[in-house]
């Protein structure tokens, strides 16, 4: 399987942490797909999550990113700035009577699992019983007025009915039959923001035009979810190359929560860009 030219890749990192070498494996995959393609490549910041992201931590995603020898297209995208692009998908999906806000906590929702006595499993853990689905539209009013919170979900039985079969295409693997219905009523938006990583990414790639999504295996699963969203909003559909993950010494994912080893520091210690390049397996 090939891609057509001219390609559009983008390396979209969170800055929630520093960049660690899985990281810089991405980063130089996905700016060595590009040149390969003679393509164009680009830089997103994906902040939604303001409770861990920071303006330093962006900072130092473009210093880590220079240093290794990557250029990018500016503007760069940052997607706290460009809420409305989501909102405004949240009003196309609503239109089509296919979210519904949701009050329940976590605790809520596993009593109710424990209740039922039946726990099924998606690729995130245990499915959303529905609990607030068949609220009406009179309670559900009234819980948004009396101020709780809540979370925005998808309809996912009515979403599939209206889409029909997907299928979605892996540059490593091929062919991928779409199954979303693994995965629930995934929560779309909540009160405070309105978007969540499977709506804001799909809404990005569109309107960047990315048309070669490449980013790690341990993203593979999403990206069921995302072919979904594309086919209700009627967006373009890429080609996807989930690439290998970087692991320590015990085969665990490198990840920033577990205070994984960091470009800075590497560079700090003297090391040089090809050096780290080659430490990412590049």
């Amino acid at each position: 399987m090939t891609l057509a030219e001219p390609a559009v890749i983008r390396f979209a990192p969170s800055p929630s942490g520093y960049l660690h070498l899985g990281h810089a494996y991405s980063a130089l995959f996905s700016w060595a797909q590009a040149q390969k393609l003679n393509g164009r490549f680009l830089l997103r910041i994906e902040d939604i999550d303001t409770t861990r992201c920071r303006k330093s931590f962006e900072e130092a995603i473009y210093t880590d990113l220079k240093w290794l020898g990557l250029k990018w297209e500016e503007p760069v995208r940052i997607q706290s700035r460009h809420m409305d692009d989501y909102k405004g998908a949240l009003q196309r999906l609503d239109d089509k009577n296919l979210i519904y806000p949701c009050f329940c906590t976590r605790k809520e929702i596993q009593a109710e699992i424990l209740r039922s006595g039946k726990a099924p499993h998606g690729p995130e853990g245990h499915i959303y019983p529905g609990i607030c689905r068949n609220l009406s539209s009179a309670q559900s009013e009234e819980k948004i007025t009396l101020g709780q919170s809540y979370a925005l979900r998808l309809k996912m039985d009515k979403a599939i009915d209206l889409t029909g079969p997907l299928t979605w295409q892996d540059l490593a693997v091929g062919t991928i039959e779409a199954t979303p219905e693994r995965f629930g009523d995934v929560v779309l938006a909540r009160k405070d923001i309105n978007t969540s990583y499977h709506l804001s990414v799909t809404i990005d790639d569109a309107l960047q035009n990315v048309n070669c999504v490449t980013r790690g295996k341990d993203l593979f699963e999403a990206t069921h979810i995302h072919r979904l969203l594309q086919a209700l909003l009627e967006l373009p559909v890429p080609t996807w190359h989930h690439h290998d993950l970087i692991c320590d010494e015990k085969g665990n994912r490198l990840a920033k929560r577990h205070n994984a080893l960091a470009i800075r520091e590497l560079r700090e210690r003297g090391h040089s860009p090809q050096e780290v390049a080659a430490m990412a397996g590049i």
